[in-house]
């Protein structure tokens, strides 16, 4: 069989599809600890209303971060977190954002620290974090 030179546009199209290809390769190598490190932390939603925090236990694990989003639906309530000497106000219509990354295991308790009527002393949480 014989072979027949490249003419110009064969080799302009071999080298376009050799460069894309190197390209792709490229990316790729790229994006692949750029995607690990775009994962970030775990989003975790809450809701506030009268007179509980929904989910009112919520599962973590140690050294991972999180970021809980509380958003409350009828009232400012308030989120007062003792142990990490944290306290937010939960405004309706606004989500409010916590970044926790719990070091060691054990629960981080949270309560309701503005009054919102009767059944208020009903409206508390725990963060139960596990090795």
């Amino acid at each position: 069989m014989k072979t027949r030179p490249l003419d110009r546009r064969g080799a302009l199209r071999a080298g376009v599809a050799a460069a894309a290809a190197a390209a792709a390769g490229a990316v790729a190598l790229r994006s692949a600890p750029a995607l690990a490190q775009s994962a970030g932390p775990r989003v975790i939603k809450m809701t506030a209303h009268r007179f509980a925090y929904e989910p009112a236990e919520v599962p973590l694990k140690v050294g991972e971060k999180v970021v809980v989003e509380i958003n409350s639906l009828d009232f400012v309530h308030g989120m007062n977190i003792p142990d990490l000497k944290t306290r937010l106000d939960l405004v309706p219509g606004r989500i409010t954002r916590l970044e926790l990354q719990p070091m060691q295991p054990g629960d981080i308790e949270f309560v309701c620290d503005n009054f919102c009527g009767d059944g208020h002393e009903t409206m508390h949480g725990k963060f139960v974090v596990s090795a």
